[in-house]
């Protein structure tokens, strides 16, 4: 079994519940993802949610492992160094490293619901491909010069909003757009119910349908060292249910995703290779 984690600590607990399993040593995590979900090229893998939503819709041999690696408020990352408010994202450019990006569906979905943003009728930029080799950007959405970088752009001013999380620079100009961004997410998580989810746990079916009983001990083992606010981190198909949920639906309205994903599916299909009732995986 070959297991790409992010964190040390839940990778050597896979790797205890595993024997044998290799750890593929990949710096960030989130560039094991196009050799995953295009070419097996690791059987457990961390993953954007969204791109988890992306190979259920084109029927790309993933499965979903209810574990979240990372979950976060999302609010503070729609950011700026001029005077404006999120409710100014109409007409103006704004720039985020690739449409399909987690963190920027999870920002798109606010502006629509709470600032009834049109999103075909702002300039976005993108600056690199999505995950999976047959998607593409909707026809509204422009792709930035071959070289140029977000953090470039926004920096000196030639973006007028940047959605950055991890990738965000420290400048002490940039602001967040919506104030007390922090505040609004919490307000927002409260009312929802839940957490942004931004990484979960996929698998191959491949390597499953050979070894089932060794993907379930790397399930018990992830869901047994998950530390931190359970808020965060998320374990089990319910829990996951309302926030993988949203983003979907997220996703879809910003064509992202070909077709609607239920979350029913996802279910359906992690249970049928692993030959497991929901109940197994906290369903």
């Amino acid at each position: 079994m070959k297991i790409v984690l992010g964190r040390d600590d839940l990778a050597a607990a896979a790797l205890e519940a595993a024997p044998g399993a290799e750890r593929l040593d990949i710096k960030p995590v989130h560039k094991a993802s196009k050799g995953f979900v295009n070419n097996a090229a690791a059987d457990v893998c961390e993953l954007a949610v969204v791109t988890l939503l992306q190979a259920a819709a084109y029927d790309k041999p993933v499965a979903l492992l209810p574990v979240t690696m990372l979950g976060r408020h999302q609010h503070q990352t729609l950011v700026t160094m001029g005077g404006l408010g999120a409710a100014d994202v109409w007409g103006r450019s704004v720039g985020v490293r690739s449409w399909s990006q987690t963190t920027g569906v999870w920002l798109r979905g606010f502006l629509t619901d709470e600032y009834d943003v049109n999103l075909s009728e702002v300039d976005w930029r993108t600056y690199e491909d999505g995950h999976i080799a047959e998607y593409t950007d909707p026809a509204w959405v422009k792709r930035a010069p071959e070289g140029t970088k977000l953090q470039a752009d926004f920096l000196e001013g030639r973006l007028d909003f940047g959605i950055m999380g991890n990738e965000l620079p420290a400048d002490d100009r940039i602001r967040t757009a919506i104030p007390d961004a922090l505040d609004v997410a919490a307000a927002w998580a409260a009312r929802e119910g839940f957490v942004p989810v931004n990484h979960v746990v996929a698998f191959g079916p491949g390597f499953a349908h050979e070894d089932p009983k060794s993907v379930l001990a790397v399930y018990d083992a992830l869901a047994e060292a998950i530390t931190g606010p359970a808020e965060l981190n998320p374990v089990g198909f319910e829990a996951l249910r309302a926030p993988v949920t949203r983003v979907a639906r997220y996703a879809y309205e910003q064509e992202v995703l070909p077709r609607r994903v239920e979350f029913d599916e996802l279910v359906e299909r992690t249970c049928s290779v692993l030959g497991v009732p929901a109940s197994r995986l906290g369903g």
